[in-house]
């Protein structure tokens, strides 16, 4: 009798959900592949660690210690050695840019030799081979080549710089 009735027209209702569970089978598929290939819009981790990066870099090369002050570790821990003296603890460091900023100091990263790894989520090194242009007041300024190194670390403020230490380049 069904047969007679689907000759005639007058399908079961039930044939025309046959087909479903293979739709919502191909929908949710799709739907999963799609969800793979979309990234989401949350920065990595080196994404921001390279930003606060080049923010450091931007407001040393600004003489702008507001800044900088904003980007270094407020732990007494903070250690930056320059020609060889450890600076230790931020005010320290901020008392020395000052310094500095009162002569010629300019920074000028290599990006091509960026390098940072993550030691674990809170926690990155950054390696880059810099040029370092400095120079007493009333002086010729000179350019040096350094291959810098920060730590840096992760606060509710955002990453932060907790070590810089620089070491002289071999003449090349």
């Amino acid at each position: 009798m069904n047969m007679n009735m689907r000759a005639n027209g007058n399908a079961n209702e039930t044939d025309g959900y046959r087909d479903r569970p293979a739709w919502c089978l191909i929908a949710c598929m799709t739907l999963m592949l799609l969800s793979l290939t979309i990234k989401p819009a949350v920065a990595a981790p080196e994404d921001e660690v390279r930003a606060t990066f080049d923010r450091f870099v931007a407001a040393q090369n600004a003489h702008d210690i507001k800044a900088v002050e904003s980007l270094l570790s407020s732990s007494p821990n903070f250690l930056w050695i320059t020609r060889g003296t450890p600076i230790w603890g931020r005010d320290a460091a901020l008392k020395r840019f000052t310094a500095l900023y009162d002569a010629t100091w300019h920074l000028d990263p290599e990006p091509s030799g960026l390098k940072i790894t993550m030691i674990d989520e809170a926690v990155a090194q950054i390696y880059v081979p810099i040029i370092f242009t400095t120079g007493a007041a009333g002086q010729p300024p000179q350019q040096t080549r350094f291959l810098m190194n920060q730590m840096l670390v992760k606060t509710p403020d955002g990453w932060k710089v907790s070590s810089i230490l620089p070491i002289p380049a071999p003449t090349q």
